[in-house]
């Protein structure tokens, strides 16, 4: 019987396996590089061992360290989470070798399964060779062998454009994977992204536990799950069990595992196989009403499934919280994670709690949220709602666009596929906050700096606050009187240091104001007060290119130098970004007039990276 475990990852899935292991009574072991030595998972294990001498982001790779600090943290099982070394068939040796307990697949199934192109051969199919391929194949998607999370991926849409996506999605797959082996398949443009989760034991059961839609997806990575995956004809649905039973039967599979499939025009087209748990099983979880991580760890312990699957209820949606801006092509951002706090009746998983950091080295996922409910358009509604209100101070996130696609009619009525942010990211980044919103920030922060010693029969002086608001500079007023703080155009009814309420056209609106600095969280708008006076220091040249995140250069365009003319849309810098590489590209076409970048440099953002001068027409 396993007694103490240890998780080899971080973050949000280590917060989630401890969680259930505490529920089973079992010792929890985290494992942490420097860069996370004050995290969350960290300070929740009973136990946490430090990963000496690799960089953060190399550190959770360390399969030899992370086996040490199992043994000598008296551990008697490992549980790899997802990412980082859970589809690592050495490292499942190593641990089993070194009398441990491995909460996971067999080694051999993972090696069977963890290249995407040996189990598309194991599957019968081949994927297609990049010498090879013509114009009648386009588009085509390059892909990491190995990994997963939408790393290591391109779309190909003309031949000229492939030797550089190769050359790309090889760096950016050995930086996040340790593996740059890539491949080519045919991009279905329009293709539903539909899995079925797995769940065997030692004793020959394979059962499937329904289907789940992860067709909202950005880079390629998921963004909204949800459990069924909706409308599919039944005998598709049997048809992608039946595919899904032949795959783990086929490299005699134990534990939890995925296999994803594209849907088509009614057709099933296997894309992979994922040897672990999920970011997105807490929807099967809560449709099926079990726990996949105890499961995984009674499956570990020798136990066989119960002989009556279990039955599923109604309908789940899950969002994953991003520390990105999807407006400025989904950069991640950095910065301080002041408050996050959700409505009750939503589940969260998340691996930060307030005042954290969000650092560079790793995924920006802030957390997931989960709405169960009995049919799938009340489950969306719950869920749309508790984001709308959900309490969010810190970096700039895809909230707003979150709540948007929710309530996008593409996505209500089931019509949504993998493009679905390629056609609406326009639309749902749009800005629509509350104008009342700055107004609000300014009568919080006004209250209780005037005091009047008697009475003066002279009408108060309006005074001013500048915000910026969705990138627009927006100047507030309002006056000092005898009955308190007043506006044009609105009644103030109460205004103190966190809460105001006004009232519009006869309706009242009450503002929750929460200040960290110069940054202001009115309910959930996001505003940024600005210094009276401008600073005439801080004008910009006309084309400059900034790091729009912190990273490391690790590219530079070949044989790009001051002078050079330049493209507009042209790639120039190639950034890379917690295990993302972001491209800098041309504003305009003309001149490089400067380039300060260098590879290998550390950026933060807002640094000078190069300018170009406009050609004048």
């Amino acid at each position: 019987m396993i007694t103490s475990v240890l998780v080899a990852n971080r973050g949000e899935i280590a917060c989630r396996i401890f969680r259930t292991c505490a529920e089973l009574g079992i010792r929890t072991v985290a494992v942490h590089s420097d860069a996370d030595a004050d995290a969350l998972h960290t300070r929740t294990a009973d136990t946490a061992v430090r990963l000496p001498g690799a960089a953060p982001a190399d550190t959770y790779l360390r399969g030899d360290l992370v086996v040490k600090a199992a043994l000598a943290a008296g551990a008697d099982a490992v549980h790899p989470g997802y990412g980082f070394l859970s589809e690592n068939a050495d490292f499942a040796r190593a641990v089993t070798d070194a009398g441990l307990t491995w909460i996971g697949p067999p080694p051999r199934a993972i090696e069977a399964m963890a290249s995407k192109t040996r189990a598309k051969e194991l599957m019968g199919l081949a994927p297609l060779a990049a010498a090879d391929v013509t114009e009648d194949d386009l588009p085509l998607l390059v892909k990491a062998a190995a990994g997963g999370g939408g790393r290591g991926m391109r779309i190909v849409r003309r031949l000229d454009e492939l030797p550089d996506a190769l050359d790309g999605a090889r760096t950016e797959a050995a930086s996040a994977f340790g593996d740059g082996e890539v491949f080519v398949e045919p991009y279905i443009e329009h293709g539903r992204h539909v899995e079925v989760q797995i769940l065997a034991d030692t004793h020959g059961t394979v059962r499937p536990l329904g289907t789940r839609d992860c067709s909202l997806q950005r880079r390629h990575q998921k963004v909204v799950e949800e459990a069924p995956a909706p409308g599919l004809p039944d005998a598709l649905t049997e048809e992608l069990y039946a595919l899904a039973v032949r795959a783990a039967r086929a490299v005699s599979y134990v534990g939890a595992g995925t296999v994803e499939f594209l849907v088509a025009d009614g057709r099933a087209h296997f894309l992979e196989m994922n040897t672990r748990l999920q970011v997105e099983h807490p929807v099967t979880e809560a449709v099926f009403g079990i726990d996949l991580v105890a499961e995984q760890i009674r499956v570990a312990e020798g136990h066989p499934l119960p002989a009556d699957p279990p039955a599923a209820h109604g309908h789940a949606v899950e969002a994953r919280l991003y520390a990105e801006d999807p407006a400025r092509d989904w950069a991640p951002q950095t910065g301080t994670l002041h408050h996050l706090a959700v409505p009750a009746g939503v589940r969260l998983d998340t691996g930060y709690t307030d005042g954290d950091e969000i650092g560079v080295h790793y995924d920006p996922m802030l957390a997931k949220i989960v709405a169960h409910a009995p049919t799938r358009a009340e489950a969306i509604r719950k869920l749309a709602g508790a984001l709308e209100r959900t309490a969010l101070h810190g970096p700039v996130t895809n909230r707003d666009l979150l709540v948007r696609s929710l309530r996008h009619d593409e996505f209500i009525t089931a019509r949504m596929d993998t493009g679905f942010y390629d056609r609406h990211l326009a639309e749902l980044t749009g800005s629509a906050p509350d104008p009342l919103a700055p107004l609000a920030a300014a009568l919080a922060d006004a209250h209780g700096r005037s005091r009047f010693g008697g009475w003066r029969n002279v009408p108060a002086q309006p005074q001013t606050k500048r915000y910026e608001l969705a990138g627009e500079e927006i100047e507030v007023s309002y006056r000092h009187t005898r009955h308190g703080l007043a506006a044009d155009g609105v009644r103030v009814v109460h205004a103190d240091a966190h809460t105001a309420v006004l009232e519009a056209d006869g309706v009242r609106h009450r503002f929750e104001i929460a200040r960290y600095g110069d940054q202001v969280y009115v309910n959930t708008t996001r505003l940024t007060a600005l210094p009276r006076f401008p600073d005439p220091t801080a004008q910009l040249t006309p084309g400059s290119l900034l790091a729009p995140m912190p990273g490391t250069v690790v590219r530079i365009a070949e044989d790009l130098r001051e002078g050079a003319t330049v493209q507009a849309g042209q790639p120039l810098i190639w950034l890379e970004a917690m295990k993302m590489q972001h491209r800098i590209t041309a504003p305009v076409t003309g001149t490089l007039s400067a380039l300060h970048a260098k590879a290998g440099q550390q950026v933060e953002p807002g640094t000078l990276l190069a300018v170009v001068q406009e050609t004048s027409s």
